[in-house]
């Protein structure tokens, strides 16, 4: 899979070359089961924020691809369903392992709770 070193990013930026990603990052690591339109994988989250979601993996999905997320959140026996695309690519370094950041494109009210609600505890959680 070849990339070209705009896709090889560690955090989402925008056109002009200004971090994009709106909330700082809560580490959680649970198992993510993901599909594309002719594929189904299972990786892990390395972090999560209102917006999205961090897959380590090998092998990323080139930016734009659309996926379908399946991931529980701890404390909970119901799997969230998201819709979320590709919006960024690490190629892995000391600070990141390889993966792909994906943004929540379509969640429910319930859903975008439920996550809120885990981000701001793991927030709380984590040392200053």
């Amino acid at each position: 899979m070849n990339k070209s070193s705009a896709e090889i990013l560690a955090i989402p930026l925008d056109a002009s070359g200004l971090e994009r990603r709106q909330t700082n990052r809560a580490e959680l690591v649970v198992r993510v089961d993901y599909q594309t339109v002719d594929e189904l994988f299972s990786e892990f989250a390395r972090n999560i924020n209102e917006g999205g979601i961090f897959v380590k993996t090998e092998t990323p999905h080139g930016v734009g691809t659309s996926v379908d997320l399946q991931f529980k959140l701890p404390g909970s026996d119901e799997p969230v369903r998201i819709t979320g695309t590709v919006m960024h690519l690490s190629s892995g370094n000391a600070d990141d392992p390889p993966g792909m950041g994906i943004e929540f494109s379509e969640l429910n009210a319930s859903t975008r709770d439920r996550i809120n609600d885990l981000v701001r505890k793991l927030r709380a959680a984590s040392p200053r």
